[in-house]
């Protein structure tokens, strides 16, 4: 995910959210949203797919007091900070398990608290599995409320 501060034409493999603030970006670079993606996305070979109607659309989304929004707010620049400081490198490079950063490493572990934090799950000890779970209800929450 990349936060984008100009006017782009996205291509038919880029998904855009226009006007998008910190706070998202910070959901959507979570760990959170990651295990969402790997457990409902579709994949082509290896590769995740991220489907705007499959994936973004039905991740429920947590509802965060002011202070937890805030919070990830600040993580979520503090990823682009860490970012910032390799301005010749990319996605690819910044994001290789072993040679990430280790500013940008401890920016997504604060932001994967905080975000836990947000949706209430416990940081120690949570697999993705039960994080999933987790997900899963909320949106069976969200979806039946629609009935």
């Amino acid at each position: 995910m990349e936060y984008l501060s100009h006017i782009i034409i996205p291509g038919d493999k880029l998904f855009m959210l226009p006007n998008a603030t910190l706070y998202e970006l910070g959901i959507l670079t979570s760990n959170v949203h990651m295990a969402w993606l790997r457990t409902v996305s579709g994949r082509l070979k290896s590769d995740y797919s991220y489907s705007n109607t499959v994936v973004y659309n039905n991740f429920p989304w947590p509802t965060p007091t002011d202070a937890q929004r805030q919070k990830i707010e600040q993580t979520a620049q503090a990823i682009l900070d860490a970012r910032a400081l390799y301005p010749d490198a990319s996605l690819a490079d910044l994001y290789d398990e072993l040679t990430m950063p280790p500013e940008l490493r401890k920016a997504h572990q604060q932001n994967d608290r905080a975000v836990m934090e947000a949706y209430g799950i416990p940081v120690k000890g949570t697999t993705e599995s039960m994080c999933v779970a987790e997900l899963m209800r909320r949106y069976q929450a969200l979806t039946a409320a629609e009935k």
